[in-house]
């Protein structure tokens, strides 16, 4: 804490788009008890570096730590967490956040990261969650389910949820329900949820900021039921085929 406020770090791989409502929220006085101390971009050519700049943010807490430039995921865990205890980092929200995050990275965070996803998700049961999971191609999942399932399924989700060491395995802190429409698109829909999922990151750091922990959110029906695996695993082939870099 500096000041009264918590700091934070957010972790970008993209466009920045949650990141730069963050910066507003900081600015504006609706995150009044947070601190934006650092961006740490994954990719030197992240289109977040430029809108931070944009907005002001400083220029030496704008890092770029890039996966490959490691030898190990322990050494790119220890670059991530040297920049963190250098600005006393209390809670890191990865907003598009691509490369694994290093075991090392959540032993020292342990449940202060979390991590916003465009899909809903079913902590340790079945989701639109895992490997290539991300951007469109988890719109486009979730509609080849949705059309394919043959029960009611007219909604997906902008989620939150911490981050283990399991890809979109921990527990869910927060979620907005998305109507899906009728001849709706990966994009259509990309373009609907988007807002939410600014929205629910906001909400999160927000709430970690005024009260420190945050109730998790479990679903008294499964999300996928039996019998419907094997159309989730043909959703996420699709998704991923259909959107290789999300």
């Amino acid at each position: 804490m500096l000041n009264g406020k918590m700091n934070i770090a957010i972790f970008i791989s993209g466009g920045g788009t949650t990141m730069r409502e963050v910066i507003w929220a900081c600015k504006n006085g609706h995150l009044s008890h947070v601190n934006l101390a650092m961006i740490i971009a994954s990719r030197p050519d992240a289109g977040g570096i430029e809108k931070a700049r944009k907005a002001g943010f400083p220029e030496k807490d704008i890092v770029v730590i890039v996966r490959k430039d490691f030898s190990s995921p322990d050494a790119y865990g220890e670059a991530i967490l040297r920049e963190c205890k250098l600005r006393e980092i209390d809670r890191i929200a990865q907003c598009g956040f691509l490369p694994k995050t290093p075991s090392n990275v959540i032993d020292a965070y342990k449940s202060m990261i979390f991590n916003q996803h465009p899909g809903p998700l079913d902590q340790e049961r079945l989701g639109f969650d895992g490997q290539g999971m991300h951007g469109k191609a988890v719109h486009h999942a979730v509609l080849h389910f949705a059309n394919r399932v043959g029960r009611p399924f007219k909604m997906t989700e902008a989620t939150v949820h911490r981050v283990t060491n399991e890809v979109d395995g921990g527990a869910i802190l927060g979620r907005r329900l998305v109507e899906i429409w009728d001849g709706d698109t990966a994009e259509t829909l990309a373009a609907r949820v988007l807002p939410f999922e600014h929205n629910i990151v906001v909400e999160t750091i927000l709430r970690f900021s005024e009260y420190g922990g945050l109730q998790e959110f479990r679903r008294e029906i499964p999300l996928i039921l039996p019998r419907e695996e094997t159309l989730l695993k043909e959703a996420k082939a699709a998704g991923i085929a259909a959107y290789p870099n999300g």
